[in-house]
């Protein structure tokens, strides 16, 4: 999801609807932490300390990070006096809060080998006692109801990063260790690749409606889209090994300046997890054949933006993927469904829509790069206050992504999420869907 640490506030018309009670956010507090650490089973004790990259972090870390925003941002508001689990965690696990104050390094995380696991683990335990305490009257403040829900959004976010970041450090050690056991999906042939048509006009983007969302998706407002087309599902990884045979990562033709120089500097010759011989690919589940049919992954959108070139296509913008996921059932291959990777996209249904073809993986599997760069909508005022600090700060250098993935929790994905991440950035279960401008119109 957007990258760590980066927590965001709802939009005020979903602020005045959060009027919950205390027991419902018991509940859904309860089942957000418990799924957190259902993740963190598979794990061994060594497994939660290392940091593969500055950009990842150690499992330990992020158990600990998201149990930090309990009691930074709830629970020492909701008490006159109330006493830390230990004040050195304040800044060993803040993130990039410099409202709260000075943080560790984030490239060093890996380097606190104390506090230990299963000290951690004890300061999970406990603040999750107070927050059962807390959760547990009749009704809590609207306010604080509201920083909850903001504070269980966030936790998910991590809950997917915790999985790329395993996945990069797992596949950094020789051994190829699999993260969990698991037998790959029954084979199934993706669906021809076709193109649905949109029209053009004034639409409205953004978020509406009472229910959460992040300030970024917010004000909600109108933009002029040109009629386009775009691809009925994400690119495969036969499409892709295509790309790569026919010598996609040699020509400079296809690649953007900054995207070019990248693929110089850093020798990428095909994706990151693929294997040199192109046949296999490293998983959550180990290393496994490469399936054709299933969606290409794990791409920058440096990689994205050149295989669109040489396939005569483009990328979306992001306004394009959100009137398109408008026409398209939120379903799809979430983290709960457990298979761990993206799944080849099914064959739908007879066309019920005007004859039109159903687009297919709009949401889950994985994350689709648009072209559009992650900067506010006409309106968009950041909030004050340190709960409002990481969002409009990291409107630059970055591009939007949309529509979850197989890491990501299905309850935290709606339409209108902009994930956003460096172009370079290849570690995150990112794909493609291409599109075209539709010049009969």
């Amino acid at each position: 999801m957007a990258s760590i640490g980066r927590t965001k506030l709802p939009s005020a018309a979903a602020a005045a609807a959060l009027a919950f009670e205390a027991p419902r956010l018991a509940e859904r507090y309860r089942q957000v932490r418990t799924a957190t650490a259902a993740l963190c089973a598979p794990l061994s004790a060594e497994d939660f300390v290392v940091q593969s990259m500055p950009d990842a972090s150690p499992a330990k870390w992020h158990l600990a990070h998201t149990t930090w925003f309990w009691e930074e941002f709830v629970l020492q508001h909701a008490a006159d006096r109330y006493e830390f689990h230990d004040k050195a965690f304040r800044y060993l696990f803040n993130s990039y809060y410099n409202t709260v104050g000075p943080m560790h390094s984030r490239p060093s995380r890996g380097l606190l080998s104390r506090p230990t696991v299963s000290e951690v683990m004890a300061y999970r335990t406990r603040v999750d006692e107070r927050m059962a305490t807390l959760l547990s009257g009749g009704r809590i403040s609207d306010a604080l109801a509201r920083v909850v829900t903001l504070g269980l959004n966030h936790e998910q976010q991590h809950q997917e990063l915790l999985l790329t970041d395993l996945k990069h450090l797992f596949s950094c050690n020789p051994l190829l260790p699999a993260y969990i056991q698991h037998a790959p999906a029954a084979p199934r042939a993706a669906p021809t690749l076709s193109y649905r048509t949109f029209d053009g006009g004034l639409v409205e983007i953004g978020h509406s409606g009472a229910d959460f969302c992040f300030d970024n998706e917010l004000p909600r407002h109108r933009v002029y889209v040109a009629s386009f087309h775009i691809a009925t599902r994400a690119v495969t990884n036969s499409e892709f090994l295509e790309f790569v045979r026919d010598g996609g990562y040699e020509t400079a033709a296809h690649w953007l300046s900054d995207g070019w120089a990248t693929v110089q500097r850093e020798g990428w010759a095909r994706p990151i997890y693929w294997t040199q011989s192109l046949d296999r690919e490293f998983s959550l589940t180990g290393l496994r054949e490469l399936n054709p049919h299933a969606p290409v992954c794990h791409v920058s959108c440096y990689e994205a933006d050149a295989f669109a070139r040489w396939a005569n296509a483009r990328l979306p913008t992001e306004f394009e993927w959100e009137i398109a996921a408008a026409a398209a059932p939120q379903a799809g291959n979430f983290v709960e469904n457990q298979h761990w990777h993206p799944l080849p996209a099914a064959h739908p249904a007879p066309a019920s829509d005007a004859g039109l073809p159903p687009l297919l993986q709009m949401f889950g599997d994985v994350w689709e790069w648009t072209q559009s760069a992650y900067a506010p909508y006409p309106g968009y005022r950041p909030v004050s206050g340190a709960l409002g600090e990481y969002n409009g700060k990291f409107m630059v250098n970055q591009l939007v992504l949309r529509g979850g993935s197989c890491a990501t929790p299905r309850s935290h994905i709606r339409s209108t999420y902009r994930n956003f991440f460096n172009p370079a950035a290849r570690w995150q279960f990112s794909g493609v869907r291409l599109a075209r401008d539709d010049i009969s119109r």
